[in-house]
């Protein structure tokens, strides 16, 4: 059998496809444990090196979604989405969009993950809320999703089991950054979390994992197509993440700043991308017709941000995030009391050492100042402090990021629970690195930078 096995890695090492009856008996043998971890990585330096084609990276995925059990969502009446975000500094939108969506009518039923490395995690911004629980089960989770709409909660090990093999050998072998891969292993997740649709966020810039639009394009472009060939209505966007999102970088802070969000208080930047998916979502809906989103059904993309709008305005919005952390078990008194949610027991300032504007700040520097302040993982494993974290409290586009000196620049949230790995100056002099201030006001950064449909 092992022979099969390095036969078929041989194939891929040589440039040539696989079959998809090849691909399922390597996943077969991934998820069973017949194939060891040294044959693994050689196949995965070989896709790394010579790449999938679309039909070997669709039945990659389709065999990982098979390697284990799939979420059945069909009892539940009208139309269920899901999306993905690649991961950004201060990327809290699944925390706005998810209560903002099951307003307006559409289920929204989302399985997470944790954070690692300079980008946090949806479940470590969920578990800042005193007993909020994101452990449901899959029957708990379907009947969550029945009852109110709306649910998100951590991934479990009985869905695409290959792939958990596959993506803790990435790491260790070089292969992180090969776009098949990617593709397959957030895809597989999310068909075999059983939405109608799902809505794929790749950022895109100096805070994300693909630093280039080109990368970004041709990771939606397949993550598209690989949904639209499982019969699932697929849409990417490609935002910006050059610089955080919001303000606030932290489990805890950012609870707080997207409950203001939801109550039409929050940052202009995250609003109006919370607006771009939420709308995207609805035409989604709309266009498979399992929707009531009314004159959405026209197909303007105006109309449906100017609905999800108002129900950030008028309280809908708060009040099904409310309906949601109190079927979870959390406490919803944080949303009208955020002195609730845990607070770091030292603020340090940051101050501009001079006058002028605020062109840019490095999102990667600040995301591994969060990192060092406890806020998110280097390995798998780590404890997360939900307190810590930043504020940034000027940035380019706010109120055109004028500065004077002295003007605070950000605010470092420091937990007293954890040892720092650098010194506190030191994170400091790093924090005022992140900003680049010059004479002259920056240029507004578009929200969206493409769209990703099956039509492009």
């Amino acid at each position: 059998m092992a022979t099969s096995y390095i036969d078929l890695i041989v194939k891929k090492r040589d440039a040539k496809a696989l079959t998809g009856p090849e691909i399922d008996r390597l996943v077969r043998g991934i998820s069973s444990g017949l194939v060891p971890d040294h044959q693994i990585g050689a196949l995965l330096m070989a896709i790394y090196l010579k790449g999938l084609t679309r039909v070997e990276t669709a039945d990659l995925t389709r065999a990982m979604v098979e390697s284990g059990g799939i979420v059945d969502l069909s009892s539940i009446e009208g139309f269920k989405a899901d999306k993905h975000s690649t991961g950004g500094v201060g990327d809290k939108v699944t925390l706005v969009l998810g209560p903002l969506i099951a307003a307006a009518g559409v289920k929204f039923s989302k399985l997470s993950g944790r954070g690692l490395g300079h980008t946090g995690g949806t479940l470590d911004k969920l578990e800042s809320i005193p007993g909020m629980r994101v452990d449901l089960s899959i029957e708990e989770f379907i009947e969550q999703v029945r009852a109110i709409g709306l649910s998100v909660t951590g991934q479990t090990k009985q869905l695409v089991p290959a792939d958990a093999v596959i993506y803790g050998l990435r790491d260790q072998t070089g292969t992180v950054d090969s776009i098949p891969l990617i593709a397959s292993s957030i895809m597989c997740k999310k068909l075999a979390a059983g939405a109608d649709g799902i809505l794929l966020d790749v950022k895109c810039g100096r805070g994300a994992f693909m630093k280039s639009i080109e990368d970004a394009r041709e990771l939606a472009d397949q993550m598209v197509a690989i949904g639209t060939s499982a019969d699932k209505e697929t849409r990417a966007l490609v935002t910006s993440m050059d610089v955080p999102l919001g303000f606030a970088v932290g489990n805890a802070l950012e609870v707080r700043e997207a409950i203001e969000t939801l109550r039409g208080q929050g940052p202009k930047d995250l609003e109006d991308e919370v607006l771009a998916v939420g709308a995207e979502i609805l035409l989604m809906a709309a266009d498979a017709e399992r929707a009531t989103t009314g004159t959405l059904r026209d197909g303007s993309r105006e109309m449906a941000e100017e609905s999800l709008q108002s129900l950030l305005r008028d309280g809908t919005a708060v009040g099904k995030f409310r309906e949601m952390v109190q079927a979870q078990g959390g406490d919803s008194r944080v949303l009208d009391d955020p002195q609730r949610l845990p607070c770091a027991e030292t603020v340090e300032v940051v101050q501009s050492p001079v006058s002028g504007y605020v062109q840019g700040i490095d999102a990667l520097a600040i995301g591994e100042i969060v990192m060092d302040l406890g806020a998110s993982r280097r390995a798998k494993g780590d404890s997360v402090s939900p307190s810590a974290g930043v504020v940034v409290r000027a940035k380019p586009g706010h109120n055109l990021g004028e500065v004077e000196v002295g003007t605070p620049l950000l605010e470092l949230h420091v937990p007293s629970d954890r040892s720092l790995p650098v010194s506190l100056d030191e994170i400091k002099r790093r924090a005022l690195a992140a900003f680049s201030i010059g004479q002259e006001p920056a240029p507004p950064t578009p929200t969206v930078l493409a769209r990703i449909t099956p039509t492009n």
